[in-house]
C-alpha cells in the first residue's frame, strides 16, 4: 500500500519537481546534464519529445539534454487496444518499461500515452522504481479543467483510444474537480491512431475523424454551445488540421481545439528559473523494436520539423531493436 501511495503522490506533482528529485540523487546539486525518455504505444508521444526538446533549448536549464523516445508498440499486427484484458495491458507495458530502463537508465520518464498513462499506476514497475515518472492525463485533464472554467457554457468533446474512454479517467477527474457530467462527451475512436501515423494528412484518417465527429456531435443542442475539442491521443494533434475541417464541413466553428501534448512538456521548465547555460545541447534518439515503415518516418519527420529538427533527424535514423523488449 506505501508503495502504491507514493506513486501516486509523484503523479501529482509538477514535473519540475521530478526532475528536483532527480537532482537530489545526485548528492542534491542540480545537474549540468539530463537524460529523458519519452515513451508511447506508437509514435504521437514524438510531438511531446519535439516540444520538450525546443523548450529545453530556449530555457538554458542544462548543459546538455539526452532525449531518448522508446516506442512501446509491441507488433506491427496488434496494440495494446487490441490485447484482450487490461491485465494482458499492464503485464506488457511492464515490460516495456523494463525494456526502458535497461536500454535508457534514464533520469526521468514521460509517458506521452493516454492508453499507457491510465494503466501506469497498476505496472509493478511504477509501484517499484526510484525513477521519477509523469503521465499525460493530468496535464490534460488541469487544462480541460481552466478551458471550461473559462468559458461555463461550453460543453467538452473528448476523443481518445477505446482504452482511454474505457477507463474514463478524464470524465473522473474532471468531475471530481466540480465539472458537471452534463458538459463532458467522450468518444472512442478505434483505429485512428494508426490511420494518422500512416499519413496525418491522409483521407483515411480524415474519413475517420469525419465519422467519429459525426458521432459525437449527434445529440447536441440546436443551437449548439462553443465546443471544446479535447484530444486525449497523443496521435490526434498530427491531424489539427483535420479535426478543423471536420468541424467546419458541420457548420461548427466556435471551437477550441485542446492538445494535451505541449502542456507535458512545459512542465520541464519552470516558470521562474532563470538560464542556467548559454547553450543547451540537445541529443535526440529513437528506439523502436517494430519497424518504422519509411513513408511514415518521412511523413511524421516533415511536421516535427518545424518544432525539432533534432527530433525529426532522430525519426528519420531510427534504431529498430526487436530485442528491445519482450513479452513472453
Amino acid at each position: 500500500m506505501k508503495r502504491r501511495l507514493r506513486f501516486r503522490l509523484i503523479g501529482l506533482v509538477s514535473l519540475t519537481l521530478l526532475v528536483i528529485t532527480c537532482a537530489e540523487r545526485r548528492k542534491g546539486l542540480v545537474p549540468d546534464s539530463i537524460t529523458i525518455a519519452v515513451t508511447d504505444s506508437g509514435l504521437g508521444g514524438l510531438s511531446v519529445m519535439a516540444e520538450a526538446a525546443a523548450r529545453l533549448r530556449e530555457a538554458g536549464l542544462y548543459r546538455r539534454v539526452d532525449l531518448v523516445f522508446f516506442n512501446a508498440l509491441f507488433s506491427n499486427d496488434s496494440g495494446y487496444n487490441s490485447l484482450p484484458t487490461r491485465q494482458e495491458k499492464i503485464r506488457v507495458f511492464d515490460a516495456a518499461l523494463r525494456g526502458l530502463e535497461k536500454a535508457v537508465r534514464p533520469d526521468l520518464i514521460l509517458v506521452a500515452c493516454n492508453t499507457l498513462s491510465v494503466l501506469l499506476p497498476d505496472t509493478p514497475f511504477a509501484q517499484k522504481t526510484k525513477i521519477p515518472m509523469h503521465g499525460i492525463v493530468e496535464p490534460g485533464v488541469e487544462m480541460f479543467k481552466r478551458a471550461l472554467d473559462e468559458k461555463p457554457e461550453a460543453r467538452l468533446l473528448l476523443f481518445g483510444t477505446e482504452t482511454t474512454i474505457a477507463e474514463d479517467s478524464h470524465r473522473h477527474k474532471l468531475q471530481a474537480a466540480g465539472i458537471p457530467a452534463g458538459r463532458i462527451i467522450v468518444q472512442a475512436c478505434p483505429e485512428l491512431a494508426g490511420r494518422i501515423e500512416d499519413d496525418w494528412r491522409g483521407d483515411d484518417a480524415g474519413l475517420l475523424i469525419s465519422a467519429y465527429v459525426d458521432e459525437a456531435t449527434a445529440g447536441l443542442p440546436q443551437p449548439p454551445a462553443p465546443l471544446l475539442i479535447g484530444l486525449a491521443c497523443t496521435h490526434y494533434g498530427y491531424a489539427r488540421d483535420l479535426w478543423t475541417a471536420a468541424f467546419a464541413e458541420r457548420g461548427l466553428n466556435d471551437i477550441r481545439i485542446l492538445d494535451p501534448n505541449p502542456e507535458l512538456a512545459a512542465g520541464l521548465v519552470p516558470r521562474d528559473t532563470g538560464r542556467r547555460f548559454d547553450k543547451t545541447e540537445i541529443s535526440a534518439r529513437v528506439l523502436s523494436m517494430v519497424d518504422i515503415p519509411g513513408n511514415t518516418r518521412d511523413s511524421l519527420a516533415a511536421w516535427l520539423d518545424h518544432i525539432s529538427p533534432e527530433v525529426a533527424a532522430a525519426l528519420r535514423s531510427a534504431e529498430i531493436r526487436p530485442s528491445l523488449f519482450s513479452i513472453r
